[in-house]
């Protein structure tokens, strides 16, 4: 069994099935989230039919099957006409053989983009806001708490829900990887007594969120319009705009959070500031 066995032969055995389950990892990605997927499932019922009635020695239905498969190799390439093209434009620009974290990355920048710029909007107006960005600990007796969206994120959408007198303005926007999985959630508020007075419920609601999880909390004050940024029970007040983009890539964007981490400066506080801002 093991006479003509080789280094070199398992070598390339290895690196055979390395390739090939690799190629079939990114067509998965590629058609994932399209319709060739509910293709995709038919095509497995029709191979189930036809091992099915060579099994049960079905030979009309067998022979039914054999015309269907002989036709279907050119209604294949019909069907699948745009993913096809996709996967080739993409081979072309040679991006469906790049490491995954790239558009995992891209996808992380594009989502902080939009929340950006909402908050940007809701500042500018005096809007107030509270975002909660879920991280490993998971939130989903919050997310129960308020109306489930489960929708895209979008600096329209954010906006939208803020806007004061409609329905889900009052309560926080819970997200989750690339979704906004619920609006009008009830946050736990903080028990801490050294928090400042002037702080109200919103802010408090946010430490209370960072104390019980790993979340980070963003909200936008609707007397000042400042932006404050929750995380690990603390609070910084009145965040510029460059430090909070720096800070949700920090925490937020899987490859950076790979790499090993410095002391947080962004929470160091002067001597003689009150605890949380």
């Amino acid at each position: 069994m093991f006479q003509d066995w080789t280094w070199s032969t398992t070598l390339k055995e290895i690196v055979d099935i390395t390739i090939v389950s690799y190629i079939i990892y990114k067509l998965i990605l590629l058609v994932r989230g399209t319709r060739a997927v509910q293709l995709l499932k038919g095509i497995v019922v029709l191979i189930a039919v036809w091992a099915i009635s060579y099994i049960f020695e079905l030979l009309t239905l067998q022979w039914l099957m054999n015309q269907l498969f002989t036709w279907g190799v050119v209604a294949v390439f019909v069907i699948f006409q745009p993913e096809l093209r996709r996967a080739l434009e993409q081979l072309g620009r040679g991006r469906i053989l790049t490491i995954g974290t790239s558009d995992e990355d891209a996808a992380v920048n594009d989502r902080i983009g939009q929340v950006i710029a909402a908050l940007h909007l809701l500042s500018g107006r005096r809007i107030g806001a509270l975002l909660v960005f879920e991280r490993e600990t998971g939130l989903s007796e919050f997310i129960e708490s308020g109306i489930k969206l489960e929708s895209q994120i979008s600096t329209e959408l954010i906006v939208n829900i803020f806007i004061p007198n409609t329905p889900l303005h009052d309560g926080a926007v819970i997200i989750r990887g690339g979704q906004i999985m619920a609006a009008g959630c009830y946050l736990p508020l903080s028990e801490n007594p050294f928090i400042s007075k002037e702080l109200g419920t919103r802010h408090r609601a946010a430490i209370g969120m960072s104390e019980a999880s790993d979340a980070i909390v963003v909200i936008v004050s609707e007397e000042t319009g400042q932006i404050s940024l929750a995380i690990h029970g603390q609070m910084v007040r009145d965040v510029k705009e460059e430090s909070l983009i720096s800070k949700l890539h920090e925490e937020l964007n899987p490859k950076m959070k790979r790499k090993p981490k410095r002391e947080r400066p962004f929470f160091t506080k002067k001597k003689g500031e009150p605890p949380h801002g």
